[in-house]
């Protein structure tokens, strides 16, 4: 096997792994909102760090998932051109796409992401609501984890539409896959 195909199957393991783990936070962000409604409206009682907590665990979901969501086709395409065109010409199209726009827009976002978690980190940034959750710097650093997550599984899609433009059948995407793209 190959280094490229090695690096392709282990960020789509990876990916798929944190994707499938980090759904469970949706139970939970769940669960939690439910106890929010009840404590405040049945029982007049707030608790205001458990209110921020379903916020952040539904954050997790979002942003720790996303790269999970790219592995699987979940992200919007402009499918009116992408579905009609054959392998290899979606081959480049995710080639040039994650090329151009992509890793590009994940740099910038990235890098004033780094600044912004940075800055909350040095002051240890907590909820401005008193009673909040502390550390809110971790919620800014999911940002950082989003760019990686999401611009591993990017080089992962180059990887995968090279190999596929070389001939490698294995990296093919099943054939209910490309209906749902």
């Amino acid at each position: 096997m190959s280094a490229l195909e090695s690096f392709v199957r282990l960020v789509d393991s990876m990916n798929e792994y944190i994707g499938r783990f980090v759904s469970w936070f949706t139970l939970a962000t769940v669960i939690i909102c439910f106890v929010v409604v009840v404590l405040r409206y049945a029982m007049g009682i707030g608790i205001l760090w458990l209110q921020e907590l379903y916020i952040w665990s539904h954050a997790i979901v979002f942003m720790v998932g996303a790269g999970y969501t790219m592995l699987h086709g979940g992200h919007v395409r402009v499918d009116i051109f992408y579905d009609r065109q054959s392998v290899r010409r979606k081959a480049w199209t995710d080639i040039f796409g994650t090329l151009i726009f992509l890793l590009p827009w994940l740099a910038v976002v990235a890098y004033f992401a780094l600044g912004f978690f940075q800055a909350s980190y040095r002051v240890g940034e907590s909820s401005p609501q008193g009673g909040g959750m502390p550390a809110l710097y971790v919620l800014k650093g999911l940002i950082l984890v989003f760019c990686f997550l999401v611009g591993l599984q990017g080089l992962a899609m180059i990887g995968r539409s090279i190999l596929i433009l070389k001939g490698h059948t294995g990296f093919l995407p099943a054939p209910e896959e490309f209906t749902k793209r």
